[in-house]
């Protein structure tokens, strides 16, 4: 076996405006890099070589929570060192911590020869989103580990499900601005109207058909959230002019990737992805909020490892 493992970690866009806490699709821009090494000495060790001043102790920072509750169903002695260069910006809606929690799982299963499936990774994986957020979601970490577009059926116990879709370019736009997925949770409504339910169910089914038929007319109709973007939008400034004129320039749709403040569009072809990218652009220059952008495709693999 390995004693070193370097691997890049994707981002992802959780919800994927109906599917809110159920669907999630993998990015391959931006990734993290994360390089994990057996050592002789028990427990756990992490470093950071980026700027963002995310804690070392393990149990605060989420791929530390991941890896303990890895290392604690191992019921052995094992010992790591994990050094993380985070380009997944935390708070961006990109699924930052679910990188992080994911990569180090994945690297850790294959030091240890693939003990654990992915279902195993995903429940690990969980503890580093429980840290970020103080919920157990699976929304990032799923499409991270799998790669592609996933479906979570269920969380107790965990069933996953792989969609199959058609080619989809995706424009991302990530101003420059905080919204934290604890806050985000925070003002949701704890209640909704049946007559909503019933809408968003529709959408649901509709995207996971498009997605499985690769029909992007039924994709496009599928894409609209009546419950939980028209409360998180209010906090990300020109989303509404943003979504409308992507859509009329001919993306098929999108909304915010995972509690923000990123907005995401899904496009049939680079062309439209590209003009979307500088609609996104010139309504961020005008209201004055510093962002970058991505123009990339869905990553089909997920973590996967770096060899050098």
């Amino acid at each position: 076996m390995s004693k070193r493992m370097k691997i890049s970690a994707p981002a992802t866009v959780a919800n994927l405006v109906c599917g809110f806490d159920i669907l999630g699709l993998a990015l391959e821009d931006p990734c993290d890099i994360m390089e994990l090494e057996c050592s002789d000495e028990p427990g756990l060790r992490i470093r950071h070589t980026d700027n963002y001043a995310l804690p070392v102790v393990p149990e605060l920072n989420v791929a530390g929570a991941a890896l303990l509750a890895l290392m604690e169903e191992l019921q052995e002695p094992v010992g790591f060192d994990l050094t993380i260069t985070k380009c997944i910006k935390p708070g961006s809606g990109l699924g930052s911590s679910a990188a992080s929690s994911a990569g180090a799982v994945v690297a850790a299963n294959k030091l240890l020869g693939g003990r654990f499936s992915g279902m195993d990774l995903v429940r690990f994986a969980m503890n580093g989103e429980k840290v970020a957020s103080g919920v157990k979601h699976a929304d990032n970490i799923t499409p991270c580990i799998y790669g592609g577009v996933t479906l979570i059926r269920a969380i107790h116990p965990l069933d996953i499900v792989q969609l199959e879709a058609p080619p989809l370019h995706v424009t991302v736009i990530h101003p420059q601005i905080e919204v934290r997925t604890s806050d985000a949770r925070q003002i949701l409504r704890k209640e909704v109207q049946l007559k909503q339910a019933i809408r968003q169910w529709g959408n649901i089914a509709g995207l996971v058909a498009g997605f499985m038929k690769k029909d992007y007319d039924l994709i496009s109709r599928s894409l609209e959230d009546v419950i939980i973007e028209p409360v998180r939008s209010i906090l990300i400034p020109g989303f509404a002019e943003v979504k409308q004129r992507c859509i009329d320039a001919g993306a098929l749709g999108g909304g915010i990737s995972g509690s923000g403040p990123s907005i995401f569009m899904l496009n049939r072809d680079e062309e439209t992805a590209r003009k979307v990218e500088a609609i996104m652009k010139d309504v961020y220059e005008k209201i004055g909020i510093d962002y970058k952008t991505y123009v990339t495709k869905v990553n089909m693999e997920g973590v996967k490892e770096i060899r050098d």
